[in-house]
């Protein structure tokens, strides 16, 4: 890098729309770009010679060859990533009218699309910001957020002293191949609150960074410069902004507090007997609670709960528990099979069983949603498992599963991608294009890990190079649940995930080709790292309560899509496949996500009642808005808040899955 790479420009507030050099303005600027072996750095002193209010931006430029000849060679577009926020070009080339809108990057401007976007710091999971293209990913990273000591203003990292000053910013732009770094920040060239209520955001004095006549900010810019075959060398960029500006969360409660706190609130206040299933809200009203059912076998209700509290009853010795849960599990085994096609039915209501769930107007074709069949055979096979250990075999769950897996193992593509929707009728696929199909293929290959079946193994196999090649090399995992209108998310890749662990025990265990298995540990390093790309690096300084007066921790949770900007719990239920991991290959950096994950999910919950401004001790919501994004709940008062005031089962499952499992046997040895 060169001091000339660096673009310094302003926009002052109140003037017109627009970025001016910065010698045009009243401040003066010096830039030392300072080599460090193979690392690079800049430090920019940026001095107000009159008061000063704005947005200063700082673009790191980088030269992309225009011959469409020489692109093909490596990429036909720069791909940009802003973690959490920005993939690639965000399915910049797909439709764009969907029914959830999301920023996306094309050359020409329309709306959702843009050539260049703009976010607030917070709205990243990692302050960086990074280009893909022609082999080698370039990009700055910086502090998230300004603080004010004594005597100065200076860039947030873990440690500093001071109080919040203001946030920084991040942006790209696909015409001049740049990425931009700000002090102040745009939301720009539109303000997503969620992926249906958009608009333009006005530039007020909330968005401008002060500076009063003599002061100097000193801005500290670690620069990449990483050649790698494809957008996996992302990761690696990744891990040095996470040890730079790693930050772990608080210690709240400990694990078997965590699981009795929420799973016990659960059991008392939210299982709907008539319906042999447990609600999908408890919403806490102020004077009175009032149930949501949400009918749904798993994702959003049924096994997603269910299951999760099974294995808390096992860990606490809880039989009403286990009865409750029981009870859920073998009402939609007995019930739930479509004698057409041999696939569960996805929702029942009024003892109606059918495919028409909460998220059926927003399917492109009626049918069975391949994210709930192959989850929902994936838990049950989990509560099988769980409950053999403990010496009851359930045949009937086992073969509920196998009659489903014997039906989707029919219905790949032959590409060898599962799919996406399954026909009523037939049970065949009638459309594919997603992330959602890697639940079946969990499914199948948990079945044949459990059974020692290994009819399905090569066609697996198959499945699953496809399904990285296809998306996770690329860093582009979209389509995982059905109400992100195909969009990139951070959920689709843990079906992933279950499925490559279970691939890999499968061959482990007969002793498979060598290399086979550790291409395989490979795949599933790379599946975690790109969750890793959602999940906070450190914690945000949340300016909404309750989050800001409960000291909650962003850092260990993951951002639930590129869709929806809030941090959600699901990635908690993926600590077995991290230890997995870790018990075959020793990873640092998985380690130390590893244990974000759990101090986070020991930190979400009511540890008394009304700490999170709602509810009794152990409620909690699946909703935790680290960022202006999401904010549509509010106080009596008419306030923002950063939760949702409901207790949601199915989002506490996804701790509770991931904390009664390695976690909790290795806390015990810790405490023996």
């Amino acid at each position: 890098m060169r001091e000339g790479d660096l673009i310094l420009t302003v926009r002052k507030e109140g003037a017109p729309d627009r970025y001016e050099p910065i010698k045009e303005s009243q401040l003066q600027a010096s830039v030392r770009v300072n080599e460090e072996g193979k690392k690079q750095s800049a430090d920019i002193e940026i001095r107000a010679q009159e008061d000063f209010s704005g947005v200063i931006r700082i673009a790191l430029r980088r030269d992309i060859a225009e011959d469409a000849a020489e692109h093909a060679a490596h990429t036909a577009e720069p791909r940009f990533y802003l973690p959490g926020v920005l993939y690639g070009t965000n399915r910049g080339e797909a439709p764009l009218t969907t029914a959830s809108k999301t920023p996306r990057l094309r050359r020409e401007k329309n709306f959702p699309a843009s050539p260049w976007w703009m976010f607030r710091g917070d709205r990243l999971s990692h302050p960086c910001a990074l280009l893909y293209a022609e082999g080698r990913v370039t990009g700055l990273a910086a502090a998230p957020y300004y603080v004010r000591g004594k005597d100065e203003i200076t860039g947030w990292q873990p440690g500093a002293e001071g109080t919040f000053f203001q946030y920084a910013g991040f942006g790209c732009s696909l015409t001049d191949g740049a990425v931009w770094y700000t002090l102040g920040y745009e939301n720009a060239p539109w303000f997503f609150l969620d992926s249906h209520k958009t608009g333009e955001q006005p530039f007020t004095k909330e968005n401008c960074f002060e500076l009063k006549k003599g002061e100097c900010v000193t801005v500290h810019l670690s620069c990449f410069d990483i050649p790698g075959e494809d957008e996996r060398c992302v990761h690696e960029v990744l891990r040095q902004v996470y040890e730079q500006f790693h930050e772990s969360p608080r210690r709240a409660r400990s694990i078997p507090d965590t699981v009795r706190d929420i799973s016990e609130a659960i059991l008392q206040d939210a299982w709907v007997p008539e319906h042999h299933c447990y609600t999908g809200f408890v919403f806490d009203k102020g004077d009175h609670f009032e149930n949501r059912l949400l009918p749904s076998i798993s994702w959003t209700n049924g096994l997603s709960a269910a299951v999760p509290m099974l294995r808390c009853a096992h860990r606490l010795q809880n039989e009403k528990m286990r009865a409750q849960a029981l009870e859920c599990i073998d009402h939609i085994v007995q019930n739930s099979i479509n004698p057409q096609n041999d696939l569960p039915y996805l929702a029942e209501q009024d003892g109606v069983w059918s495919n028409r769930g909460w998220w059926y107007d927003i399917q492109n074709v009626p049918g069975h949603a391949a994210y709930l069949v192959g989850q929902s055979v994936y838990l049950i096979l989990k509560a099988y498992a769980a409950e053999k250990a403990l010496g009851t075999v359930h045949e009937d769950w086992l073969a509920f599963a196998e009659r489903v897996i014997r039906r989707t193992e029919k219905s790949r593509n032959a590409d060898g991608e599962y799919p996406y929707i399954l026909s009523e009728k037939t049970g065949a696929g009638i459309e594919y294009d997603s992330m959602s199909g890697a639940w079946l293929m969990a499914a199948a290959a948990y079945y044949s890990h459990l059974t020692g079946e290994e009819r399905y193994l090569e066609d697996m196999l198959r499945s699953e190079a496809w399904y990285y090649d296809t998306y996770v090399r690329h860093l582009e995992c979209y389509a995982g649940p059905l109400d992100i209108a195909k969009n990139i998310d951070s959920e689709g890749i843990l079906s992933y995930i279950r499925a490559v662990r279970y691939l890999h025990a499968i061959l482990e265990k007969r002793g498979g080709d060598e290399t086979v298995r550790e291409r395989l540990l490979d795949h599933l390093r790379d599946a975690l790292y790109y969750e890793y790309t959602f999940k906070f690096c450190y914690n945000s300084p949340v300016k909404v309560p309750p989050l800001s007066t409960v000291g909650w921790s962003s850092c260990g949770g993951s951002i639930t899509s590129v869709t929806n900007p809030h941090i959600h719990p699901m990635s908690s239920s993926v600590m077995d496949e991290m230890y997995d991991y870790l018990s075959c290959r020793e990873d640092p950096y998985i380690r130390s996500r590893l244990e974000d994950t759990i101090l986070w999910s020991c930190q979400c919950h009511n540890t008394y009642d009304g700490e999170f401004g709602y509810g009794k001790k152990g409620w909690m919501s699946e909703r935790f808005c680290h960022s202006e994004g999401l904010l549509t709940e509010s106080y009596p008062d008419g306030s923002p808040a950063s939760t949702w005031f409901a207790l949601m089962p199915w989002a506490c499952g996804s701790i509770l899955e991931g904390l009664t499992g390695e976690v909790w046997d290795r806390a015990e040895a810790e405490h023996r």
